[in-house]
């Protein structure tokens, strides 16, 4: 089932099968190795809109409500 990195649960891993974005949203998510066909584990949610924690590879990213709302993945 397709959903956001916002919608799935913490500690969960799924592939990423989309990103909408523009070309420098595009550009700045490769630069972090997050990339359609990759898996990542979402490992926490802060509170009060807050940041998404993330790990891809052995690799720990924070991105924004916002741009979790525009990663699309499925869960594993």
């Amino acid at each position: 089932m397709e959903k956001t990195l916002n919608q799935l649960e913490e500690q969960k891993e799924a592939k990423i099968i989309e990103i909408k974005g523009g070309v420098s949203f595009n550009k700045k998510l490769a630069e972090l190795n997050i990339r359609v066909g990759k898996n990542i584990k979402k490992l926490a949610s802060q509170p009060f809109m807050g940041p998404v924690v993330v790990e891809i590879g052995n690799t720990e990213i924070t991105l924004g409500r916002g741009m979790a709302g525009k990663i699309y993945v499925e869960e594993i």
